[in-house]
């Protein structure tokens, strides 16, 4: 059975398998890779560096930088294997408005088709309106079927595709409130 974790440094041995099933350079969303220290994750200070990084995003008493934005980080993760990430943005600043959203997941290429992506950003909504958030902005490629399929069975709402660096974003807004 799955479950959601903090980010944590004993699963970098499983994280690096994972991280090697990716081709080089792909953007895996929701892992905070951006947040990685200078040096190399193989590393085991570079990576433990890194965990505490994502695990201090979350902390609105302490300043993320320019252009970021407070967000709580989790690993997907099943009997210590490291399957994907989910993170969980506090609040939306242009870009994230734009094309980011305040959800971003990935899912490791070898444990994909299982729903855990689905399962994922379900059980993240109930831990964005804690937050106080009414509503969550969910993107994904437009060729990502796979994705838009899962924020539709959570409840998603196209409202619109827009041109991205990247190419095309779907953009969806779920719902949070009760009632």
């Amino acid at each position: 059975m799955p479950e959601l974790i903090a980010p944590a440094d004993r699963l970098q041995s499983s994280w690096l398998a994972a991280c090697a099933e990716w081709p080089p350079g792909a953007h895996q969303d929701g892992t905070g890779l951006r947040l990685a220290p200078e040096g190399d994750l193989r590393d085991p200070d570079v990576f433990r560096t890194w965990v505490e990084r994502l695990r201090r995003q979350s902390d609105r008493s302490v300043a993320v930088g320019e252009g970021r934005v407070h967000a709580t980080h989790w690993w997907i993760v099943e009997d210590d294997s490291y399957l994907g990430a989910i993170d969980l943005r506090h609040y939306l600043n242009a870009l994230l408005l734009d094309v980011g959203g305040h959800i971003g997941y990935s899912v490791r290429p070898s444990a994909r088709r299982r729903g855990l992506a689905t399962w994922a950003l379900g059980a993240v909504l109930p831990r964005a309106r804690a937050l106080g958030l009414d509503r969550v902005l969910v993107t994904c490629d437009d060729d990502n079927t796979g994705s838009a399929r899962s924020i539709e069975r959570n409840g998603g709402v196209l409202e619109d595709v827009r041109a991205a660096g990247s190419g095309l974003k779907r953009r969806y807004w779920i719902d949070l409130q009760e009632g």
